[in-house]
């Protein structure tokens, strides 16, 4: 009886190691993010592009602008915030001018989220899958939230760049490709707003 105890009780040690290292592993490949600047701003030349992370974190933190009368649960907003371009540290950033079709594109991205949740767990990796397939299926509305924060953080980076590097209106086709895309009318005010502040700073320069 007490030979069968520790022998249960070692299983239960090596695999709960065996998860900890998949765990550490899982840690060690999201770290590969930090490393992929956005590739929309390198194919622009801009200096000192920002990461992928970057533009996950200020979209989470925008989240938490959202009015409370949006009725969303602003904490889910967050986590798919977080969740939704992980894929791309396997991948890569694929954008329309690697001309990936989008079916491809969407494969590559599932089977990278499938073996980033196994390394994840048990407990934490099917949720991120989840959160993963929610925001791309775009099948609730903090999804479509998210969205609209993707395409708005996009445009407000480009503002930045602009008035960092001194070349008003230089990034107009990122402002091009989102015109009329904004779902949230909190969000489409949010857009009005950058736009006046981006069209001052142009007749300013």
């Amino acid at each position: 009886m007490e030979m069968t105890q520790e022998k249960n009780l070692k299983l239960h040690d090596d695999v709960a190691s065996c998860e900890r290292l998949k765990m550490l592993k899982f840690f060690s490949m999201i770290h590969r993010l930090k490393n992929i600047k956005r590739a929309g701003w390198v194919r622009t030349n801009v200096s000192n592009p920002e990461s992928v992370p970057d533009h996950m974190y200020r979209m989470a933190i925008m989240s938490m602008f959202i009015p409370s009368s949006s009725g969303v649960n602003k904490e889910h907003v967050m986590k798919l915030a977080l969740i939704h371009d992980m894929a791309e540290c396997i991948v890569g950033d694929i954008t329309p001018y690697d001309k990936v079709p989008k079916e491809e594109k969407h494969q590559r991205e599932r089977e990278a989220m499938q073996k980033l949740s196994d390394l994840a767990g048990p407990e934490v990796g099917p949720e991120l899958y989840s959160l993963w397939e929610e925001y791309e299926q775009q099948s609730s509305p903090e999804s479509k939230w998210v969205k609209d924060l993707d395409r708005y953080e996009m445009i407000h980076q480009a503002f930045d760049y602009e008035k960092q590097e001194n070349k008003p209106a230089s990034l107009q086709e990122f402002f091009d490709c989102t015109k009329g895309t904004f779902q949230h009318d909190e969000i489409k005010k949010w857009v009005q707003e950058l736009e006046t502040q981006r069209e001052a700073h142009i007749k300013q320069s």
